[in-house]
């Protein structure tokens, strides 16, 4: 090897020691943070259990209000159908006005009324009408419990017309029917701890990859060690890798406490793709966050300041990309500007890798687009410490 050749590799091998030696410093440190070392042990554990055992999406024990004007075997049919854990029968009223008062003192989700002749409409085959009065205050369970209140009505008029065709001498099975075949892909048991956990995960890694690096490098602001930093044989991109390389391998080591110490073992959350993958990516993202949390930092002056620009960026973020909000229920605008959000492409890598099994050829579309927009928040990041300090 030519003498210039050893020398740049010398000079490489100095430069990556300095870079090894600024990340040790930073985990360290981190250690040495009470506070914010419990809080990222606390969103990678404590965070996760309490997420999975949390809100539940569906309908459960909505309190049921019943006005019986028909009092008759076929209304009691109908109203009894109404039954746990969906619903739960709470009593009967004497009028609808009474009715609509504990609809509106809220001790009552739902009210069905049933109106007189109920019964005797039924038997000369002629339509009638149930009417079913919804607190819809709480829009998610108010749609759930009107969808179940539907199709509970519609499956009752369907036994009714069967017991007909059957007095009239026919076969109900003989009738033309479509009949909707459900097959349930990656989560056939419709297991809502699953997207609650993964959900979870996907946002406190979020939070930790702008946090953690915004903080390392306030903290050297705060002491007054980064002009320190600034005047010894560094350069600014070595600082800012350090502590980006340091802050993504505390992260790392979370997701594993998180996936394989939580999720997996107490909650059976599925790990069906690759999982060399899914770290590699996972790294990828959070490079790409980290350019965030440090271009933040430049905007703050204390620990106080960038917690509010940290949360000033991320609650659209993690409220918008898809995590929890469906993004084909967000105007088109929005839709599109959300594609400049990271979460926005790990969210089809994270549940991708995790139930679905996919690889690198089915995840590329949203690789790439990750990776772009991390070098371009990196470039941010490293501007904005260069204009600042250098």
């Amino acid at each position: 090897m030519s003498p210039p050749a050893t020398r740049t590799v010398a000079l490489a091998q100095v430069w990556l020691r300095q870079i090894a030696v600024l990340s040790l410093k930073e985990i360290r440190q981190l250690l040495r943070d009470r506070a914010l070392f419990i809080y990222t042990v606390y969103i990678f554990t404590a965070n996760i259990i309490i997420a999975a055992g949390g809100a539940n999406n569906e309908l459960r024990d909505a309190v049921l209000r019943v006005h019986d004007a028909d009092q008759s075997h076929a209304s009691r049919d109908l109203i009894y159908r109404f039954q746990q854990p969906r619903f739960r029968l709470a009593g009967e009223v004497g009028s609808a006005a009474e009715a609509l008062r504990l609809l509106d003192r809220g001790e009552a989700q739902m009210i069905l009324e049933v109106p007189s002749g109920f019964a005797e409409s039924l038997r000369r085959q002629q339509l009638v009408h149930v009417q079913a009065l919804i607190d819809t205050s709480q829009a998610n369970t108010g749609y759930l419990a009107s969808s179940y209140a539907a199709r509970i009505v519609a499956r009752y008029s369907e036994d009714w017309v069967e017991r007909n065709i059957i007095r009239a001498g026919g076969d109900p099975r003989q009738m033309p029917a479509i009949r909707n075949e459900l097959r349930v892909w990656y989560n056939p048991g419709l297991n809502n701890t699953w997207f609650n956990t993964i959900s979870e995960l996907l946002t406190m890694v979020t939070v930790a990859c702008i946090l953690l690096p915004a903080a390392a490098m306030i903290r050297e602001k705060e002491r007054g060690t980064l002009e320190q930093l600034l005047v010894s044989p560094l350069t600014p991109l070595q600082i800012m890798l350090s502590k980006l390389l340091s802050m993504m391998l505390v992260m790392l080591c979370g997701t594993t406490v998180a996936v394989f110490g939580i999720m997996m073992p107490f909650y059976g959350v599925p790990f069906v793709g690759s999982v060399p993958l899914f770290f590699a990516l996972t790294a990828l993202y959070a490079f790409t966050n980290a350019g965030l949390g440090l271009a933040a930092a430049t905007f703050a002056r204390n620990s106080a300041q960038v917690g509010l620009v940290v949360l000033l960026m991320v609650m659209p973020i993690v409220m918008l990309s898809g995590t929890w909000t469906p993004m084909e229920s967000m105007p088109p605008w929005l839709r599109a500007l959300m594609y400049l959000s990271p979460l926005r492409h790990y969210i089809e890598i994270a549940y991708g890798i995790l139930l679905r099994g996919a690889g690198f050829g089915i995840l590329w579309n949203s690789v790439l687009p990750m990776a772009a927009i991390g070098v371009a928040l990196f470039a941010l990041g490293l501007v904005r410490f260069r204009r600042q300090f250098v």
